[in-house]
């Protein structure tokens, strides 16, 4: 009875595509091992990773993995010692990913693009005992180990598990693009030692329970000081889980399917969405080491005849723009999704163009594993709306006093379901800060939740600009700006004013040269309110972004209050 009275207040699950489950099974005591030992045995023979033209399989991999989780247990590691990764997308991921959680140690997933002091303050907050890193960036490591607690490193290649391939791939990195900065660090070996070393030993079974941490998560550190959240072995179970029950009937039930893994596995979203949710149905993901290199991104997939991909919304206008790109084999494409940022209706429109798929825009967090929210993949057309809550998952909207707002009014977004994380690691009083006295997790972003249970995002909370009172969303100014047939990219900001309390900034990077500050704002009066139109406008030649893409409004704003 109790259920069905809650049931009234989700007005989401009456546009649940059919047969797509209410809740999962929230009490599972499945781990990520069960969920590694499965495709190890389920699908032995399948490909489960493609790195430089080389596959391996589910088979291949396990191996690697338990070689890993040997070493580490020969190196005389504890159950629950953090064991920090280092690297972009090469073969030697996903097996250190999987051979760690083997051996029931936890995850520090570190951005390779790291300053030595960002790298060196996430390593010593987790105290992770060893750090796997690629040698292109081992020269950062060496900067930071005056600081650093860590007490190995293991240095890994490019090319390495691929065999000869692979020692071409080592040799061209380090002789002919050069790409290996010098570095002498204390206490390192080699991957390829490290291996040789773990093959003298043997596995030893750990009892790891879905309560255990498998990752520290560390968020972005776009709005402060990055926080490890700690996410157990059931908060990433239940999320694959969701993504499953959400995705799979639409995807089909077939023994090919191939993702495109060109968001760093480092991520959230590529480590949940494409490596995890494809070894849970037996796929083969594309690891795309350099997103950025356009080129190389577009040969390695373009007649790969790829199913599935996940892009966010900067790299989906890189590529949806190329010529080559619209020579790629989408005739197995099932979806497109797109997380991470808001994706803009400009570049969603020229997606749909080239590959006949609409993007499918979803929302998470690091703190939430990270799916919350995504669109039906029926659609035929780009919502802008993050879509429905994922099965198992409350959304409400809320006012700084912690009220339910009503339906169509915005608000904080705050989300209660089993992929939320179990707190932010050694941080007691951000992680009291970050829940409500009822429980739901406060994301930061306001948002709006329709009657049909549609939810739509409008901001992030210290994002938004107040112009003599009134609300001004960055995102809606972006938006409009990225529909001018000149503009390529577009970050808002707003900086104090004396005047009106705070004034709209924008950075834009022209598509084609010739693109005047009046014609922007022409363009802006006739899709915007006054008060919403930029005031000063900046061209750039680039924006700052992370490593996945996110462009850092944060740094911009620095700049003009700096300036």
């Amino acid at each position: 009875m109790e259920d069905n009275r809650a049931e009234t207040l989700r007005p989401w699950l009456d546009h649940y595509p059919p047969g797509v489950p209410h809740r999962i099974d929230e009490d599972s005591h499945e781990t990520i091992l069960d969920l590694i030992r499965h495709a190890a045995t389920a699908y032995r023979d399948r490909p489960a990773a493609e790195s430089f033209g080389v596959r391996l399989t589910y088979g291949e991999l396990m191996t690697r993995a338990e070689q890993v989780a040997i070493g580490l247990q020969r190196f005389g590691l504890q159950k629950g010692d953090r064991v920090a990764i280092m690297m972009p997308n090469v073969m030697a991921y996903p097996a250190v990913l999987f051979g760690i959680l083997l051996g029931g140690y936890v995850v520090v997933n570190i951005n390779p693009l790291y300053t030595a002091r960002e790298m060196a303050q996430q390593l010593n907050d987790s105290g992770a005992r060893v750090l796997f890193v690629l040698e292109n960036f081992a020269h950062t490591v060496q900067e930071a180990s005056p600081e650093l607690t860590t007490e190995m490193a293991i240095i890994v290649s490019p090319g390495d598990l691929i065999g000869i391939k692979g020692a071409i791939v080592n040799f061209v990195s380090r002789h002919i693009k050069r790409k290996v900065p010098t570095y002498h660090l204390p206490a390192t070996t080699r991957f390829s030692n490290f291996l040789f070393f773990a093959q003298q030993g043997k596995f030893k079974p750990v009892a790891v329970s879905a309560d255990d941490p498998a990752f520290l998560q560390y968020t972005g550190g776009t709005t402060g000081r990055a926080k490890g959240a700690t996410l157990l072995h059931r908060n990433i179970i239940a999320n694959v889980a969701q993504c499953e029950a959400w995705l799979r009937s639409f995807a089909g039930e077939r023994p090919d399917h191939v993702m495109v893994t060109a968001l760093p596995l480092y991520h959230i979203l590529a480590l949940t969405a494409c490596c995890l949710f494809v070894a849970k149905i037996g796929g083969c993901q594309i690891l795309i080491p350099n997103p950025r290199d356009l080129p190389a991104f577009v040969k390695t997939i373009k007649n790969a005849r790829i199913t599935m991909i996940v892009v966010v919304n900067t790299l989906a206008n890189a590529l949806a723009g190329r010529q080559d790109f619209a020579e790629v084999d989408f005739s197995q494409l099932t979806f497109a999704i797109s997380g991470g940022m808001a994706t803009q209706a400009a570049v969603a429109k020229k997606w749909n163009a080239v590959t006949g798929k609409p993007i499918i825009e979803g929302y998470g967090l690091s703190e939430t594993s990270p799916v919350v929210c995504v669109n039906r993949l029926d659609i035929t057309e780009f919502t802008g709306a993050i879509g429905y809550p994922v099965p198992s998952t409350d959304v409400v909207i809320r006012n700084a006093q912690g009220e339910n707002l009503p339906l169509g009014e915005p608000g904080e977004i705050c989300v209660k379901g089993p992929q939320v994380m179990a707190g932010y690691w050694n941080a007691p009083e951000e992680t009291a800060k970050a829940f409500t006295a009822d429980g739901f997790f406060r994301t930061g972003d306001v948002g709006v939740l329709g009657a049909d249970g549609m939810v739509r995002i409008v901001d992030r909370i210290k994002d938004m600009i107040l112009v003599s009172g009134f609300n001004v969303y960055p995102n809606e100014v972006e938006d409009v700006l990225a529909m001018h047939p000149k503009v390529l990219e577009a970050a808002v900001v707003g900086v104090p004013d004396s005047a009106s309390g705070e004034t709209v900034n924008a950075f834009i990077v022209a598509r084609e040269p010739g693109l005047t500050e009046a014609e922007l704002r022409l363009w802006c009066r006739e899709n915007l309110t006054g008060y919403k139109v930029p005031r000063h406008i900046e061209f750039r030649e680039s924006l700052p972004k992370t490593n996945v893409g996110k462009i850092l409004r944060r740094e911009l704003r620095d700049e003009l209050m700096n300036g």
